[in-house]
């Protein structure tokens, strides 16, 4: 992280726990100061006209609108501003429209606490962070066919509750709600996403919806 200089960051995530999250990562470091919190594009716009951040920390998926139309205002507007998706969205779809219209890095929600760090610390130092296996899937985007064939869905072996679970999952739902819709105890719908995630390859929940997009399992949101 730059030294002698604060960097003022602004957060815009309506979701109250990741937003709260965010916010501590950056006030518990010496370098980074929150500037302000937003929880829709209105509060984020707002804010903006308060004082101008030096890096957004952006949702895509907000009540009142999507974050890209932000980042067409941040582009046009406060161009200095850089800007960092943080998304539970990470088809090629969300980043290659996000990265088209200003975004400098996108991460997936399941980044911790020291990756963000780091990402706007490159951010701040013209680099592009993404995501790992967001970097792994737009390589595998750009080198294959976008969509799987069905023998090789078919190879995949899902049974129907674990399609089921990902569909749900995909929704944004939590184990303890997927659970009660599939009528099934905490350990057992854990048990099933465990076995879900071997068989398509992956180690978090952002990746499986991912791949299941990639795979045409699920609608890219």
């Amino acid at each position: 992280m730059r030294k002698m200089t604060m960097v003022d960051v602004l957060v815009v995530e309506d979701e109250p726990r990741t937003r709260e999250r965010l916010a501590s990562i950056i006030e518990a470091h010496p370098g980074l100061r929150l500037l302000a919190q937003a929880g829709s594009l209105h509060e984020a716009r707002k804010a903006l006209a308060a004082g101008l951040p030096d890096v957004v920390l952006l949702d895509l998926g907000l009540p009142d609108g999507s974050g890209l139309s932000l980042l067409d205002e941040l582009r046009t507007k406060h161009p200095r501003a850089g800007t960092l998706v943080i998304s539970v969205l990470g088809d090629e779809s969300s980043v290659l429209r996000a990265i088209e219209r200003g975004a400098g890095g996108y991460l997936l929600k399941d980044a911790d606490d020291a990756g963000v760090v780091a990402a706007i610390d490159q951010l701040l130092a013209g680099g592009a962070p993404l995501s790992p296996s967001i970097a792994v899937h737009l390589m595998r985007r750009l080198q294959s066919p976008p969509r799987a064939s069905k023998a090789e869905i078919q190879d995949i072996g899902l049974n129907g509750r674990e399609l089921e679970l990902l569909k749900l999952i995909a929704k944004g739902l939590s184990y303890e709600e997927v659970g009660q819709l599939m009528g099934l105890k905490y350990n057992t719908t854990t048990s099933y996403a465990k076995e879900l995630y071997r068989k398509l390859q992956v180690h978090s929940r952002a990746e499986a919806v991912f791949e299941a997009q990639q795979l045409g399992l699920v609608g890219s949101n």
